[in-house]
């Protein structure tokens, strides 16, 4: 595989929450034109939601990144976590540009990305896409029926221009418990209309 490239510029910031992305996987398929990939070909059977990353964030302003991974994780490593992220050079960059910044190894993050991953019961938006006049509040009241202990601040969504789901972002404190969204991560209010791919 090859070495990651910064997409943008090294970042320390203090770390004061965290955001666990979980994408649409239909619809990054969709969009994408991918067919190929270990998650899109559907050889190793269809993907619902998988992780995109677990992010550290700061207070103000943007969020620590690409602090300087020591090692990149080992074939072993992204094998073990390819059931959650179907896709080696996605682990291996979310490692190199947000896990750098929280951990020393990429073990760690993985582990630490694993334990909140297996933590959630994701709710069945198959099912919930057939439904009419869907609403971006209706994602979230399927996700809080799905996982007592959440609030409804604490589950953001992600949408396309054109209404499309693309992401659920859960925001957590700095004791990776549910926390609040900020504007940006809670995305449209319950009132949006939200379409949802299914190509299960």
């Amino acid at each position: 595989m090859r070495p990651v490239s910064p997409d943008g510029p090294v970042r320390r910031t203090p770390i004061t929450a965290y955001t666990l992305a979980a994408s649409w996987s239909p619809d990054y398929c969709k969009t994408s034109g991918d067919t190929r990939s270990m998650q899109c070909a559907k050889a190793n059977g269809r993907f619902g939601f998988i992780l995109h990353g677990l992010w550290p964030e700061s207070a103000r302003g943007p969020s620590p990144q690409w602090c300087g991974a020591q090692a990149a994780p080992s074939p072993q490593v992204l094998r073990e976590h390819l059931c959650m992220t179907p896709s080696p050079g996605l682990l291996a960059h979310e490692w190199a540009k947000h896990g750098s910044c929280m951990t020393k190894t990429p073990e760690k993050y993985f582990r630490v990305s694993a334990i909140l991953w297996r933590s959630v019961r994701w709710p069945d938006v198959d099912r919930l896409s057939r439904r009419k006049g869907l609403t971006a509040g209706d994602l979230r009241e399927e996700f809080l029926a799905a996982n007592r202990g959440w609030r409804r601040e604490s589950v953001g969504i992600k949408m396309s221009r054109t209404g499309w789901l693309r992401e659920i972002q859960l925001c957590y404190g700095k004791d990776f418990r549910p926390g609040r969204c900020s504007p940006r991560q809670f995305g449209p209010a319950d009132s949006a209309p939200l379409k949802i791919w299914r190509g299960l």
